[in-house]
């Protein structure tokens, strides 16, 4: 394992909160890092959007911010090295490799919908078309509700 500079985004929210009733609030920032640019942006998006609804919290959009910087971590050489490293960790997950499949361009994706029968034709089972989407096949995985008792 060695230690290395990475690029992150810091998001950088501030705000100002009074407890309600109150006309004096108590300023105060945070600070969120992220790996991508866009998922800093649409938190960002979100939690000004989020925090603008509340009767009690004044945003200041000027030093409401997403910009890169870099911090130092650790890096390991191969998920071997990563699993070794956290095996007697209580809460270690090991980490998901994406399967980003077949590259999705519109060229391949007109090609593929070109060789597809229609979805809704007699017999016809996925993957098909409908317009211009393409309905995948698959086993479905089972979703959770949850309640608020």
């Amino acid at each position: 394992m060695d230690t290395a500079w990475i690029q992150v985004f810091v998001l950088t929210l501030s705000e100002c909160v009074a407890p309600a009733g109150k006309t004096v609030c108590q300023e105060q920032a945070f600070e969120l890092q992220f790996i991508t640019q866009a998922d800093c942006e649409y938190a960002l998006q979100q939690l000004v959007s989020l925090k603008e609804e509340s009767e009690t919290v004044i945003i200041d959009p000027a030093r409401a911010s997403c910009v890169p910087t870099a911090r130092q971590q650790r890096v390991f050489a191969s998920l071997d090295a990563i699993e070794e490293a956290n095996r007697d960790k209580d809460n270690w997950k090991a980490p998901e490799i994406e399967d980003t499949g077949p590259g999705v361009s519109l060229a391949s994706h007109q090609e593929r919908l070109a060789s597809l029968p229609a979805c809704g034709e007699e017999g016809v089972q996925a993957p098909c078309k409908v317009g211009d989407i393409i309905v995948e096949g698959g086993d479905v995985d089972p979703v959770d509700v949850w309640h608020r008792d």
